[in-house]
Formats: structure tokens, sequence, C-alpha cells
């Protein structure tokens, strides 16, 4: 009987040991790491666009963009909503623009937005 709860314990150290290394490779804080080079997250890139409308009622505006990596969307027609209603005074229907966007209490927000050069 000993043999087997013996058995049984190094079988589940086996399978479970994977794993636990796994998670603790994955928490390692690899920008730390000396001759380490970190990429810039996605979140910081800007995805180009086209202004189709405005709505500064609603704080919206109507984008036909590319894709947006950062949320992993392709490109479509869209409308999103503005952080910051003085963006729109910014822009005019058919600005070439660039912009990024975010997720923010269930909603996609556009929290920078310039005229393309």
């Amino acid at each position: 009987m000993n043999t087997l709860k013996t058995l049984i314990t190094t079988a589940a150290l086996l399978v479970v040991t994977p794993f636990a290394i796994t998670a603790q490779a994955q928490a390692v804080d690899h920008g730390n790491m000396p001759g380490m080079k970190v990429e810039q997250p996605a979140a910081t890139e800007m995805s180009d666009g086209e202004v189709r409308k405005i709505d500064k009622d609603n704080q919206k505006i109507t984008l036909k963009h590319g894709d947006i990596k950062n949320l992993d969307m392709p490109g479509m027609t869209m409308v999103f909503k503005v952080k910051d209603l003085a963006m729109l005074d910014k822009v005019k229907a058919g600005d070439k623009v660039r912009f990024k966007a975010e997720k923010a209490d269930g909603a996609i927000v556009v929290t920078a937005l310039e005229v393309a050069k």
C-alpha cells in the first residue's frame, strides 16, 4: 500500500511540476534583465484612419480605419467615443488621421487623435 501511495504522489508531482515552472517563468519581469531588449507594448502604436463623421453632441467620431493592433481588430468603419471632446475640434470629415484606441468601461474609446502628415 505504501508503494502505491509513493507511486501516486510521484506521478502527481511529475504532472504538476512543469505547470509550476511555466507559471514562474511567465511571472519574471524580463524588462529588468541586463542586455534584454524589451519591445514597446502595442498600445503605444497609432492606427491609421479617415474621419467619416463627427458627432460632437454625443462625443463620437466615425472612422474608417486600418488594423488596430493593440485591440487585435481588423480594418473597418466604426463609431468610437472620444476621451476628450476637444479632439473633435481638431479634425473634420475627410481628414486622414492617426489615432490610439483602447477599451474602457465596456467601450472602445479614442484616447489620442491627430491629423496625419
